[in-house]
């Protein structure tokens, strides 16, 4: 079966120099003001900073290690320069043991940090819940991504990410061997069932028509249409689309559909697709999977920031 022209544009994985440092920092500064300064609350913080690291008259230097408490996949460790700047940690060095998408055992240390020990010691839960979130993440989509290992089935992520974090959520899918989905509302046009209902254009010459208009704009943008029953896709493919993406369809459903749309268009399979149900979907043979558990249903990791005298 031949492949759809458009299959190359959903192999994207974001790496870390596509992401905007600058908007990381601002996730990291408003971290740093909810531990230092109470921010969110509407009554100011009768004290500022870490009082007890100040009450106990911390002084000197000092090393932690970010050691693994249970099995995981790496993601995260590229912002820890970032969050020593922001927590303005005096002398701070980063000496990574790992890297972002290796997997690593329970015990392994991530990485060491050293720098003044008052610092460290204020950097601590930031640090650990970027890394321990993005790490389970990137842990539960390599998950899925051994559950396909066998198969030619790719997985796409969604933009069912938490507000403000999109960037590293879909980071952290790529590094656990996601592809990433469309970013945004901007960069892909996803007809999707409640765009057809309000065009009132769901079945049979409308829907046809409705798709056409959007090939005849001349966009650059793929198009990707979602359909929701067999009916819908002899119109669609007669309109040209790039992609199908088959929702809430059966894995006998899919594979039917896969057989009827004979390599026209990408095939995306979506809707309750579990880690446990993966692997069937993919045996129906489409270009991808799609779901947003890796997000939404992971969790985070066990790590901990270990005082060392290294």
């Amino acid at each position: 079966m031949k492949e759809p022209a458009a299959l190359s544009h959903f192999r994207q994985r974001l790496s870390w120099d596509d992401l905007d440092k600058d908007a990381i920092r601002k996730l990291v500064r408003l971290a740093a003001e909810e531990d230092l300064h109470g921010k969110g609350l509407k009554k100011e913080a009768a004290q500022t900073g870490d009082q007890t690291t100040i009450s106990m008259g911390v002084s000197g230097q000092g090393t932690a290690a970010i050691v693994a408490r249970e099995p995981l996949v790496a993601c995260g460790l590229q912002m820890i320069p970032l969050i020593l700047e922001e927590f303005e940690v005096e002398n701070a060095a980063v000496e990574n043991s790992k890297s972002d998408g290796d997997e690593v055992e329970t015990g392994e240390t991530l990485a060491f940090i050293s720098g003044a020990a008052v610092g460290l010691l204020a950097t601590e839960r930031t640090l650990l819940n970027f890394i321990q979130r993005l790490s389970g993440v990137a842990t539960a989509s390599k998950a899925f991504v051994k559950a396909l290992s066998e198969t030619n089935t790719g997985l796409l992520d969604t933009r069912k990410t938490t507000p403000g974090y999109r960037a590293l959520e879909k980071y952290a899918t790529a590094t656990g061997g996601f592809f990433n989905h469309r970013y945004g509302l901007n960069d892909r046009i996803l007809v999707k069932d409640n765009h057809l209902a309000a065009n009132r254009a769901t079945k049979g010459n409308k829907l046809a028509e409705s798709v056409a208009r959007l090939k005849a704009t001349g966009s650059s943008l793929l198009i990707e249409v979602e359909v929701d029953c067999r009916e819908q896709i002899a119109p669609v493919l007669s309109a040209g689309v790039d992609a199908i993406l088959l929702d809430n369809f059966s894995v006998e459903e899919v594979a039917k559909a896969v057989e009827e749309i004979q390599g026209r268009a990408v095939v995306e399979a979506s809707g309750g697709i579990t880690l446990e149900s993966a692997r069937q979907y993919a045996d129906a043979s489409p270009h991808f999977l799609s779901t947003g558990a890796p997000v939404h249903h992971s969790s985070w990791m066990d790590l901990g920031l270990d005082w060392t005298n290294r």
